[in-house]
């Protein structure tokens, strides 16, 4: 499950810093950026109810 968290939160990451360089490149003619900031979005959305899951079943517990 670290994994998993650790492969998200790259390409979270990613996806932050490629709005970054199409909004710079661009300079707000195309649409780009806000394509890469949906994904952004969806994947931080996608994560949050993957730990959400994995706590419920058990994957993931707190440590006392």
């Amino acid at each position: 499950m670290k994994i998993i968290v650790l492969l998200f939160v790259a390409v979270i990451l990613a996806s932050l810093f490629s709005a970054l360089y199409f909004l710079i490149k661009d300079k707000g003619q195309s649409d780009r950026t806000v394509k890469a900031l949906t994904v952004r979005v969806a994947l931080s959305v996608t994560l949050f109810v993957l730990l959400m899951l994995g706590f419920h079943f058990g994957i993931i517990t707190t440590r006392l």
